[in-house]
């Protein structure tokens, strides 16, 4: 009774462990390649594949990332959510000067083969509008009315 006890709850925690997991299959080689080498501890989350690129989320260091790679397996581009105290101070500051009525809804950090580029959504009752970092300022990615 206890063996077959065991062997259930071995069965019913394997099937839980990998009912969770995102399937990797639809995953190139040279992207799955590609990822292990630029993030060797990092557990995949979800995958998207799309035409041009392929998305993947995943978790590093207790930090949730993603990264988009070429066809080929080329990492592109890096983002990750940031809280507004991460922000560079120029950044910060500019954005306290200029945007005092809106409260901040998205934050991320962009990375790529050439720089690093902030991208923060702010709201009030009216807008809501999406900024791209330039230096120590910022210019308007989008807008729209509420």
């Amino acid at each position: 009774m206890k063996r077959s006890s065991f062997f259930f709850a071995l069965l019913l925690t394997l099937c839980t462990s990998y009912s969770f997991a995102t399937p990797t299959d639809n995953l190139s080689w040279a992207i799955k390649t590609s990822f292990q080498h630029d993030f060797q501890n990092a557990q995949i989350m979800n995958t998207e594949v799309k035409t041009s690129f392929t998305k993947l989320t995943f978790k590093t260091n207790g930090v949730i990332m993603t990264a988009f790679y070429s066809e080929n397996g080329e990492l592109m581009a890096v983002t990750r959510n940031i809280v507004s105290t991460q922000l560079p101070l120029g950044l910060l500051i500019n954005l306290k000067n200029h945007y005092d009525g809106f409260w901040i809804s998205d934050l991320f950090e962009f990375k790529d083969d050439t720089q690093t580029s902030y991208y923060v959504t702010l709201e009030n009752s009216d807008t809501k509008t999406t900024l791209r970092s330039n230096g120590d300022g910022w210019e308007v990615y989008s807008s729209t009315k509420k």
